[in-house]
């Protein structure tokens, strides 16, 4: 089956054809860094007005690069959740009006269920049952997988996510916009030991992830505290790229931490995890690719890690998952919505 796939949850407009949910024939990224550079983050206004006037243009190219037309499409994919609301209902629309047209079926995917599965595309399935992380902008989760399709939810963050959590140090540090890999490139010249930044691990055995503080403690090391004799720091390249470092080194550490904790908790369940499938846009962060395939060494699962092209927000994973979705049963109607929460 050739799915096309339609993505539009934040402020990459994508489309991307993908056959049999695995086999990527074109995926094509928009990005709007440009337009909100100045802001030091996403404007909603803005992110949806760019997706209605780039929708078009990347969906042709999107078939050129295929090299089919769009009679050949046999389903249309689409992230209705979760997402800001306008951006989403840009994409919706388009792909009700696609699959509508087409005479194909239709199936809403959840964004977060697709980063999931973007480490599949192009390659076979891992050993189930599985971890599954996601590391993003907007979101930091862990699951339970039994399946490609079939995930419940066992930790997720009570603040920030990871990668607002390194836009957030950027914006601290004086760096351009977008962040995160800004910080990640500093760091590799920094030292991560410079500050003893806080590893949270909230209640004992809880899966949960926290952000807020470890931002806070760079806003202090690098401003100084409210009403104590600490002076702001002068903000060199040397004490910038130990400060990365640092953060890099504890937001890490959480990371790995809350996995270590997932994994002997599901172990001593008689549900030991045969995989660890990662995604979301901080997975292409080196630190963190680093010590995730640490992790899988030791405990000696598989690891999905995906390819650079499919880390960020792409319309790839979510036609490849699209396709698994209606494979297994599941279709959506002209009552389809965007919503911009969750459901997994």
């Amino acid at each position: 089956m050739l799915v096309l796939g339609l993505e539009t949850s934040c402020d990459e407009t994508a489309c991307a054809l993908v056959a049999d949910g695995r086999t990527v024939r074109s995926n094509v990224i928009a990005s709007q860094h440009e337009l909100h550079a100045e802001y030091q983050g996403v404007v909603p206004e803005i992110a949806s007005r760019a997706h209605v006037e780039r929708l078009t243009p990347v969906l042709r190219e999107a078939l050129r690069q295929a090299g089919v037309q769009l009679d050949d499409v046999e389903a249309v994919a689409v992230g209705n959740r979760p997402g800001l609301i306008g951006s989403l209902l840009v994409g919706v629309s388009a792909a009700k009006g696609l699959a509508w047209g087409l005479g194909v079926p239709l199936v809403g995917v959840d964004h977060i269920h697709a980063h999931l599965y973007a480490g599949l595309l192009e390659t076979e399935d891992p050993p189930f049952p599985a971890l599954g992380l996601v590391v993003s902008g907007g979101h930091t989760s862990m699951y339970f997988m039994r399946s490609p399709i079939e995930l419940h939810r066992i930790g997720a963050t009570i603040d920030d996510a990871l990668g607002e959590a390194y836009d957030k140090v950027a914006t601290i540090l004086g760096l351009p916009y977008p962040g995160g890999p800004m910080v990640d490139r500093l760091a590799a010249s920094g030292d991560p030991h410079a500050f003893d930044f806080p590893v949270s691990r909230l209640a004992p055995g809880s899966l949960d992830f926290s952000f807020s503080g470890l931002k806070t403690a760079v806003l202090y090391a690098v401003r100084g505290v409210p009403g104590a004799d600490a002076p702001a720091r002068t903000l060199t390249d040397g004490v910038r790229a130990d400060v990365c470092a640092s953060f890099q080194r504890a937001a890490s550490r959480a990371v790995i931490l809350k996995l270590e904790r997932a994994f002997a908790q599901l172990e001593a369940e008689g549900a030991r995890p045969r995989s660890l499938l990662t995604g979301g846009g901080v997975t292409a962060n080196s630190r963190l690719r680093a010590e995730l395939t640490a992790f899988c060494i030791t405990h000696g699962v598989e690891f999905r890690l995906p390819a650079m092209a499919y880390c960020m927000d792409n319309a790839a994973m979510i036609a490849g998952l699209g396709e698994r979705l209606l494979a297994s049963g599941h279709r959506s109607d002209m009552t389809l919505y965007a919503t911009p929460v969750t459901t997994c």
